[in-house]
């Protein structure tokens, strides 16, 4: 569905009136989302798809996937949590997946921010520089 500039920049207004201290604000949304299917304002379908893309890319950027060659144990997760929450903030979804191919060390992905610090990730690292 293309969108017109008007209402990407509707829902991008919307938007942002629906965050409080940057954080998404879960009933401000959903009451704009009720007052739209409401009052159907012209392009209204439009801006709805808008705001829904704009809602998914927030959620990506709290996304967190967490590998490591074998199963952390709860002090090692409480550890990245915490470190983490401390750069990205305190409301990070976690996911933590095993991936014996890294052969040690973790790799963290962030939204679209990748820190990899697993062996494998070194040994590639080394490989393209020869």
């Amino acid at each position: 569905m293309k969108i017109s500039k008007t209402a990407t920049l509707a829902a991008r207004r919307l938007f942002r009136s629906c965050q409080i201290n940057g954080r998404l604000d879960e009933a401000k949304l959903s009451g704009i989302i009720r007052e739209l299917g409401a009052t159907q304002p012209r392009d209204f379908r439009a801006i709805l798809h808008g705001l829904k893309r704009l809602v998914r890319l927030d959620l990506e950027r709290r996304q967190v996937k967490i590998e490591s060659a074998t199963e952390l144990d709860a002090a090692s997760r409480e550890r990245v949590a915490a470190g983490l929450a401390e750069k990205y903030g305190s409301d990070l979804f976690f996911e933590y997946q095993v991936t014996p191919e890294l052969l040690g060390g973790l790799k963290i992905r962030v939204g679209d921010d990748v820190f990899d610090g697993s062996v494998k990730g070194r040994l590639d690292r080394l490989a393209q520089a020869f």
